[in-house]
């Protein structure tokens, strides 16, 4: 039975070990790739065979290219993905214009290295073959060999697979990347804050903080680039490698992500010291709109820069983006619209926060300019809300803009007002004006100006200084008690709706006649008096600061 079944284990096994022996083809792209790296695989190691994959090199220099591209992959943590890579032997790229028959290993990491066909076969090209030593000492420095010369052989020892010196190595790097952390985090930001102090020759405590919080990305950033440029010295397999520069992506992303927003919040902080030493509060109520719009970019943006971290193809990335932003905007008209209007009213500036407006029946004081709309408090204390998208359309009258505050009235006296009171009384509101502290002395009127259905018109037309409507209220008062009481002394009476009977030819009855001053002794002592009261009242009053 043995007999029987021994020369049947010797074809299995043969037949096996047929299966197992790789052999050279450069027939397509993948065939290539193949011969290059699986005969520098452990179990097929044969420098000889993967020469082979550069055309018309001299066998040294073939297997010392041979062997650094594969190091290079290993250095840069390049995982070859051999699904991926096309077996057509007569492949072509679309893309390519002048080289069609072309194949680019890694298009993102390492474009100059790529594979070409000649006849009939593919190898890797000479623009390949003369970038191979550059890229090699880029990825393995000077002090690669420096580092391997001292460590001694007892380090070499293993412990999960990862050498004894290579484990020291990890843990020095890292104590030193948190002292240095520390050291050069304080340096930074004294030397950001001395800059900033020669610039504004001012410091300010929330720029500080700012500016130490926008330091730590930075030094977390330059040495995640010091880490990148030493981990291919320790000679990790493949897979750490590919780990290690992963995560070191996905950190370094995260960084400047975070460097960007506290940019964002240093430049902020910039603009908000500015608008504190504007007069106008509208820019005031750009700051955190304007903090909250460029943060969402960054974040927007670096959550797609993390997506081709991960493997996505940055093409279809922006794709998508795209496709989602044009969905987005569809379906949120009313929202990009508002967005618009927010912009177009802090460009304009068609009114400031305390500006009492009137827009299309809406008036009241501009209270908050808001990311999408803009609340307005109207005289009743009740609040309007409207969206940004309308207000920069409408047509707005802002009274808070008015360089002064007109006031226009017609003060009625009785029509049996002798016309000597009636151009002493004008004369007197016109002297009042002019001691007014609240009123223009060269623009007002004061005439006599027309015959109502119960009295004499006369037109008050005067424009107030301060904008203030409570302090037009008061400088209002003053001037009609001024007013009131100038009538009294003068003996002017104002009118009021009523009718006259005539009686004057009813036996024993006469008509009323008002009994009028008319000394003008009396009336310049009348509005002389009043002149002075007026000035003695204004000491009543809080002054303006």
């Amino acid at each position: 039975m043995k007999k029987i079944l021994l020369p049947f284990l010797v074809l299995i096994a043969i037949s096996s070990f047929a299966q197992k022996k790789i052999k050279v083809d450069l027939s397509n792209p993948k065939a290539t790739v193949s011969t290059h790296l699986k005969f520098l695989s452990d179990d097929n190691y044969s420098l000889e065979n993967s020469s082979k994959a550069f055309y018309k090199l001299e066998p040294s220099h073939a297997k010392e290219s041979a062997k650094k591209l594969k190091m290079i992959f290993n250095g840069k943590g390049l995982k070859v993905d051999f699904d991926k890579i096309p077996n057509d032997p007569n492949y072509v790229d679309t893309t390519i214009v002048n080289k069609p028959n072309k194949y680019i290993l890694f298009s993102k990491q390492l474009p100059q290295v790529y594979l070409v066909k000649i006849d009939n076969n593919w190898y890797f090209s000479d623009e390949t073959v003369n970038e191979i030593d550059s890229l090699y000492s880029e990825v393995y420095p000077w002090y690669t060999q420096w580092i391997h010369s001292i460590v001694p052989n007892i380090s070499q020892k293993k412990i999960l697979n990862i050498e004894l010196w290579q484990l020291i190595a990890v843990s020095t790097i890292i104590i030193c990347f948190f002292i240095l952390y520390f050291i050069l985090r304080e340096i930074l930001t004294f030397i950001l804050r001395k800059v900033q102090f020669l610039l504004f020759h001012k410091r300010n405590t929330n720029i500080n903080v700012a500016l130490k919080h926008f330091a730590r990305p930075i030094v977390v950033l330059l040495l995640i680039y010091i880490v990148s440029k030493l981990v291919p010295s320790l000679l990790f397999s493949i897979d750490i490698n590919h780990f290690l520069i992963v995560v070191l992506e996905i950190i370094s992303t995260i960084y400047w992500i975070l460097l960007f927003l506290d940019l964002v919040k240093v430049i902020m902080s910039f603009y908000e010291e500015y608008t504190e030493r504007t007069d106008s509060k509208l820019d005031d109520q750009l700051v955190p709109i304007l903090k909250n719009f460029l943060r969402g970019i960054v974040i927007f943006i670096g959550f797609l820069k993390l997506l081709t971290v991960f493997g996505l193809d940055p093409t279809t990335v922006i794709a998508g983006a795209s496709i989602g932003g044009i969905a987005i905007a569809f379906a949120s008209q009313d929202t990009v619209k508002n967005f618009i209007g927010t912009f177009m009213i802090f460009l304009d500036k068609p009114f400031h926060i305390g500006d009492w407006i009137v827009a299309e029946g809406v008036e009241g004081t501009v209270e908050e300019v808001g990311f999408r709309s803009t609340r307005i408090r109207a005289f009743d204390t009740s609040l309007f809300q409207i969206p940004n998208s309308k207000l920069a359309e409408i047509v707005v009258n802002n009274k808070g803009l008015r360089k002064y505050r007109r006031y226009k009235t017609e003060l009625g006296i009785r029509y049996d007002t002798p016309p000597e009171l009636i151009e002493a009384f004008v004369k007197g509101v016109r002297e009042l004006i002019i001691l007014h502290p609240d009123t223009l002395s060269d623009q007002y009127n004061v005439e006599f100006t027309g015959f109502g259905n119960s009295s004499l018109l006369i037109l008050l037309n005067v424009f107030f200084i301060e904008l203030d409507w409570n302090v037009e209220q008061s400088s209002k008062h003053r001037l009609h008690m001024a007013i009131v009481k100038l009538a009294k002394d003068l003996g002017v009476e104002f009118a009021f709706p009523s009718s006259t009977l005539i009686i004057e030819q009813f036996p024993e009855k006469t008509s009323v006649n008002m009994k009028y001053n008319l000394s003008n002794e009396h009336i310049q002592n009348a509005i002389e008096k009043n002149k002075e009261d007026f000035k003695l009242s204004l000491h009543d009053y809080p002054k303006k600061d």
